[in-house]
């Protein structure tokens, strides 16, 4: 990267996190086309088109923490560049029509494959933008918690169990597993657990740091950690912004649904009482599990997460992390099956990665999709909401919001967690994002699922 460039990505920089999102795109966009050179432009049969799209993608991963490209369209081959490659490739197709066309077809599919790695790589920088700390002035929101570097020398494997590796494959793609069985097993049905972790997580570190293997142990129930791969997003982050990964029997859904039915059909599980939960943009693809997959799962966790379709690409992503989502019919998802799912939520009030109000629109709604559309928010006439605030010895208060439906049963809690932010509430320092000041989600996410079960199975 030369001296023009990196003070162009410095100057980004600033103003990202100014606020001035609109000027750091362009900024970056009229960068990233500059380097655009008239071969490129012109000639796609010679592989440089492809080239320059390298460029741009080493750009964005050696540019200085917190930048970041705000709009993935900028980085890509404008409309215009598209045209000009159009028109080259047909020029040579009229001299050799067979081996041109052949190229052409490569190259659409070159430049298909670089666009889903400059898209990833683009998460990637944006995440690493948005986790970064925010003063009060600039944020509104207060300073993040204070993240410990995790001790990988525990184990999270208790005495008698089982910490096993998966992996399964199905036309969306491939996706290993750990799994963990409780020393209790002893062929008995039990419950199962899906942990979906947050971008750069691994499940090793998500079974550390929401220690979620020892209550299982505790409780008797399986766990099992799906691992998303640095090929769908490289900084293995559930793809929760992506139109194909929201639907149920597509993408990323189908693989994690049919991760469940795998294990489901290996042990004796409970099929009544199987549970997901997430962390950040896992907590966003348990909301879209809960939606997509209202028959399998009967209950969610989500954990300074998003709600269904709050973003649809990189763009309304990062609108959705710092305003909230835009509204979406969840109907959309879940095809015939309507019904709520019972939700718990966390989130601290201080989050500058994921507004809190986004926790609010999960349970939203989840309240607009049990009221038949005649709520339009979590109070509606259809609910009734029982406040109270508590705090933590030496630690955070929180505020706990219980949701009961005319039977007055509890179908959705929210715990917001006063001066916390981005990381697991009540976590270990084993692992990375936790803050081990707040309420203990785990256990409660745990306590609320067990209350909890399918009363049928189809």
């Amino acid at each position: 990267m030369d001296d023009r460039m990196r003070t162009r990505m410095a100057q980004a920089t600033r103003l990202t996190r100014a606020g001035k999102l609109m000027e750091a795109t362009a900024l970056i966009q009229r960068t990233l086309q500059g380097m655009r050179s008239p071969e490129a432009s012109s000639d796609t049969t010679d592989g440089k088109s492809d080239e320059t799209i390298d460029i741009t993608l080493q750009v964005v991963d050696e540019s200085p923490e917190g930048q970041t490209n705000l709009n993935a369209v900028s980085a890509l081959p404008s409309q215009h560049d598209e045209n000009e490659n159009a028109s080259a490739e047909m020029t040579e197709t009229s001299r050799t029509p067979s081996k041109n066309q052949h190229a052409k077809t490569a190259t659409t599919d070159q430049r298909t494959h670089k666009k889903e790695r400059v898209e990833s790589a683009l998460w990637s920088k944006l995440f690493a933008c948005l986790g970064s700390k925010l003063s009060p002035s600039k944020s509104g929101l207060g300073e993040t918690v204070s993240i410990p570097m995790p001790n990988r020398a525990r184990s999270e494997v208790w005495a008698g169990g089982q910490f096993l590796d998966g992996s399964y494959t199905n036309q969306a793609g491939t996706r290993s597993y750990k799994l963990y069985i409780p020393s209790g097993y002893r062929g008995q049905a039990l419950p199962l657990v899906v942990m979906l972790h947050g971008c750069t997580q691994t499940p090793e570190d998500f079974a550390a740091g929401s220690r979620m293997n020892l209550l299982a142990e505790r409780k008797l129930f399986f766990v099992v950690y799906p691992t998303q791969t640095t090929t769908a997003n490289s900084s293995k982050c559930w793809n929760w912004f992506k139109p194909t990964d929201q639907q149920r029997g597509s993408g990323e859904p189908s693989i994690i649904a049919g991760i469940t039915n795998q294990i489901a059909s290996t042990y004796k599980i409970d099929a009544r009482r199987v549970y997901v939960a997430g962390l950040s943009a896992g907590g966003a693809m348990a909301a879209i599990m809960g939606m997509s997959y209202p028959d399998l799962y009967a209950a969610i966790g989500v954990h300074s997460g998003l709600a269904y379709g709050a973003a649809y690409d990189l763009p309304s992503a990062f609108a959705a992390m710092q305003h909230g989502g835009q509204k979406n019919d969840p109907t959309l998802a879940a095809g015939t099956h309507t019904q709520i799912v019972p939700t718990i939520v966390f989130h601290g009030d201080l989050d500058t990665t994921v507004h809190p109000c986004n926790g609010e629109q999960v349970l939203t709604q989840w309240a607009t999709s049990e009221a038949s559309g005649e709520s339009n928010s979590v109070t509606g006439k259809n609910l009734r909401v029982s406040t109270s605030k508590q705090e933590m010895p030496n630690g955070h208060s929180y505020t706990r919001s219980i949701y009961h439906d005319a039977s007055n049963h509890a179908v959705m809690e929210q715990w917001l967690v006063h001066g916390a932010g981005h990381g697991w509430s009540g976590g270990s320092p084993n692992g990375s994002f936790t803050d081990p000041k707040g309420p203990d989600a785990s256990q409660e996410m745990i306590r609320f699922f067990y209350e909890h079960s399918l009363k049928a199975v189809e």
